[in-house]
Parts: structure tokens; C-alpha cells; sequence
């Protein structure tokens, strides 16, 4: 059956949805507007994933001393393997309640210095590795009221620090690579999958100076394979079997795009999604050139890349296209909007990732328009006294995964189109639109998801919905 939506003005509600044997509830989703909180939260946001209860889990590392709000009812993390602090008593942690907009502190046990981790289909965090005696550590944050971290201190096979995390369409996930692991290992462990498999993938795109090849680019394709990019080179992987299905050319320019010469990267949306072929493509911006690592070790602090690189990645022979942004960028962020343009905001002009290297900061957001032609893509955003042009019904729906945010990269980060162009106009400002669910694992993984409507470019108030 077809599913309809009813847009009236910007209040709307479900009439019926049914795709196939694909099972579909909703829950509600908070507003929100930019708010400056007082007091601060405290602590600073390595490390950040929205829940499906409108909260979001905000932690950064350990071992660097105290933070600026305490643990609760007295309560003090002992740890005397820490290198900064045995016995600590403030919290590296918080849960940001965006409906109540409060900060509660929470208590991480071990170190979760340059982790990773992802949503589980029930909406649980899971979140893996770190550094010193958090590099084996799983941990578990559940989206419910009053709950903390829970803790399985040698939950990895192999220790995990700038790994990166994918659901996978079974609802298990991958965890990629790290520094010094050239191997992958699921979570959770179930029968075979107990052990670390090896990657020559990661060897071969490792500088064994500056590992150029850490927090790699990881996205699900449509066919199930993995797109895996690090340094300048990507793969198409198929898990299952341990075996590359394809080798990408490597991105023209040959400078490295992964950490720590970080650029950012994103699966762009899909759409067309009861076709028979589905196009995927993978846009990678910005980084630090050869090098610029080293320099800046020396206190020379090299120009970032301008460039993007965009690839079909199911194309027979696939290319990359090479496009400059108006402003160069290492360590920015590229996110998806519910609108299917992608946001680039923050990062630095020249220098590099880590230990405070980069330096010029950018100040102002570029929009990336992918369905633009090519050389009117970007737009930098600066205040406009030019009027909004408007279309009499363009009405979409998109599905956005809630993405683990960390280092330049959101790791499972993933916005679907599922439809708008059967909209008929029921009355003023009001609107019905047919749309189907994606009926495939491999385009929507279980899990809590965000549904939007998007009128004229303008995304409604978003509502989660659970793909199960």
C-alpha cells in the first residue's frame, strides 16, 4: 500500500504507512531554536550522538584533567591507570535534554580519547574504544530517563583508538581500522564473528610517519558492500566475505583526506529509491596537503585543500570529479541537511588536525547544492537582503539517520528522498504527497530515524519514526 502524508502549513500528521513486510512506528521529536546555554555544559564536545528522546550524549577524554561540572551525589571516577587524574570527581560526560534544555553530568569509567560508535536498531549507543585502558572497552548508553554509561572494559578483540563505526543492514556493526589496526571486528559478538579480521586495504594506505589513514570514511552502499576511503584511495568491501569487490582510482591530487590531515565526507542523498538502479555518490572535501603534518610539527602551517572530490561509486568505471570550494578547509564539517543540500562549517584555513595544528580559523558556512550543476554547487552563506523565490508546491520527504559526531566525520551519517513528486494540492497551504519506504536493509538499516518534510526548500519539525 501507498503511504500519504497530509503538509498543512507547518503542522502536519501521519494518515497511514505501510511498505511492504517493513515495519514502522513514530514517536515525537522536540523543536529547537540556537540557543547560547548558561551555564555552559561543561565540558568540551569531542565526542556527540543524538538520541531518540531528543537528548544528546556529549563526552571528551579523561586524561586532561578536571572538567568544569562535578559528578552528582558526591560520586568520583577512581581510575588509577589514568595519566591525568586517579581519583576525578568532575564528570566528562553530559546528557544535553533538549526539550527541558538542562545538562545532566554522566560517569564514563575509562578513557574515550578519539573513540567511535554508532546507534543500535533499539536506540542504544554503543560506543567503542579510546585510548590507554579505554582501547578495549565497549560502552552503552541507553536513551531512558536517569540512565549512565555502562561499561564492558574488554568488550573489543583488539584495542581501538581512530576507529570508525558502521550499522550494517542486520543491525550488527563494523568496527574499521584505528591506529595500528589494519583488521575489522563486529559488535556485538555472536558465534563466528568473535575475532579481528585482516584489512590490507589499511596497510596499504597507511604513511608509517603520520598514519594518514585514521577515523576512515566509511558508508553502506545500496548492493550492501562497504565504501571504505582512507588517505586518497577508497574500496568497495564486501564484509561478508572478506574479499574487495572493487578499487576506486585514487583522488586525483594524491594529498590525503583522512585524519590527521582531516577532511570531512558524506554520502550524498538517495533518492530514486523504488528504482532498479539506485545511484550512490560520495563527496569527500577539504584536508591538508602532503606534508602538512610534519610542517606544522616545525611551525609551518601549510594552506588547506580547496578541493572536493565526488564518485558513482556503483558506476562500471567510476571517476572522480573534482570541484573547489570557495574557501580552503581542514578539520571542517560536512552535514546532511533534511533539505538534501550539505552544510560545511567549521574548521581552519591552514595547518592540520591534532595537537593544536591548525590554525586560521573559517568562520563561514558554505551550502553545497548537489543537484546544481557543476560550478554552481557552493554558495558561502553571508546575510542576504535578496527576497526567498519560492515553487506554488515542491514538497519532499527525506529520512536522516542520527549520526555519531566526531573528528570532522559523522559516522553512519544518512539522509534518504523518499518522495514528492505525486503531491496534489488539497487546499491554502496544504498539501497530500504519496511516499513509500525504502524496502531494502541495505538503504535504511533498523533503527530510529528522522522524518522531514521539506516545503520550498524549508524543513518542517522533524519526527522520528523506527524501521524495524
Amino acid at each position: 500500500m501507498t503511504p500519504y502524508w497530509i503538509l498543512s502549513s507547518l503542522l502536519w500528521r501521519l494518515l497511514l504507512l505501510v511498505a511492504g513486510q517493513r515495519c514502522l512506528s513514530l514517536t515525537h521529536a522536540g523543536g529547537g531554536r540556537w540557543e547560547l546555554l548558561k551555564p555552559n555544559i561543561g565540558i568540551s564536545a569531542m565526542h556527540m550522538q543524538l538520541l531518540n528522546n531528543d537528548r544528546v550524549v556529549i563526552f571528551d577524554r579523561t586524561d586532561f584533567g578536571h572538567s568544569n561540572i562535578s559528578l552528582p551525589n558526591n560520586r568520583c571516577r577512581v581510575d588509577p591507570n589514568d595519566t591525568a587524574l586517579a581519583t576525578d570527581c568532575s564528570a566528562h560526560s553530559v546528557e544535553y535534554d533538549v526539550a527541558t534544555n538542562s545538562i545532566r553530568p554522566l560517569m564514563v569509567l575509562t578513557d574515550v580519547w578519539c573513540s567511535s560508535g554508532a546507534l543500535m536498531p533499539d536506540g542504544r549507543l554503543i560506543q567503542t574504544g579510546g585510548f590507554n585502558d579505554g582501547d578495549h572497552a565497549v560502552r552503552v548508553y541507553r536513551p531512558c530517563t536517569g540512565c549512565d554509561w555502562e561499561e564492558v572494559k574488554f568488550g573489543l578483540k583488539n584495542r581501538r583508538w581512530y576507529a570508525t563505526n558502521q550499522i550494517l543492514p542486520d543491525g550488527r556493526q563494523i568496527i574499521i581500522g584505528g591506529r595500528r589496526q589494519f583488521n575489522y571486528e563486529f559488535y556485538p559478538k555472536t558465534g563466528s564473528t568473535t575475532e579481528a579480521y585482516h584489512l590490507p586495504f589499511l596497510v596499504e594506505t597507511t604513511d608509517p610517519k603520520i598514519e594518514n589513514n585514521l577515523y576512515p570514511f566509511v558508508f553502506l552502499n545500496v548492493d550492501g558492500n562497504l565504501f571504505i576511503f582512507a588517505n586518497n584511495r577508497a574500496i568497495l568491501f564486501n564484509y561478508l566475505k572478506n574479499v574487495v569487490v572493487k578499487t576506486y582510482p585514487q583522488m586525483p591530487g594524491g594529498d590525503p583526506r583522512s585524519y590527521p590531515s582531516t577532511g570531512s565526507s558524506v554520502l550524498l542523498p538517495l533518492k530514486n529509491l523504488q528504482g532498479p538502479a539506485i545511484e550512490a555518490e560520495v563527496l569527500v572535501c577539504g584536508g591538508a596537503p602532503k606534508g602538512s603534518y610534519t610542517s606544522a610539527m616545525n611551525g609551518n602551517f601549510v594552506g588547506a585543500l580547496n578541493t572536493c572530490g565526488r564518485i558513482k561509486i556503483a558506476d562500471p568505471s567510476p571517476k572522480w570529479v573534482m570541484e573547489t570550494m570557495p574557501l580552503a578547509r581542514v578539520m571542517g564539517d560536512m552535514l546532511l541537511l533534511p533539505n538534501g543540500n550539505v552544510l560545511i562549517i567549521n574548521g581552519a584555513s591552514a595547518g592540520t588536525a591534532g595537537w593544536e595544528f591548525g590554525r586560521n580559523p573559517v568562520l563561514k558556512p558554505i551550502i553545497y547544492r548537489p543537484n546544481n550543476p557543476v560550478g554552481s554547487r557552493f554558495e558561502v552563506q553571508n546575510p542576504s537582503t535578496i527576497p526567498r523565490t519560492l515553487k506554488a508546491n515542491l514538497v519532499t520527504i527525506t529520512m536522516v539517520a542520527p549520526s555519531f559526531n566526531t573528528h570532522s566525520f559523522s559516522m553512519n551519517q544518512r539522509l534518504l528522498v523518499l518522495g514528492g513528486s505525486n503531491v496534489s494540492v488539497v487546499g491554502k497551504s496544504a498539501y497530500e504527497v504519496g511516499v513509500m519506504t525504502p524496502g531494502s536493509e541495505n538503504l535504511v538499516p533498523p533503527g530510529y530515524y528522522l522524518l522531514f518534510v521539506v516545503h520550498q526548500g524549508i524543513p518542517s519539525e522533524g519526527i522520528w519514526v523506527h524501521i524495524q
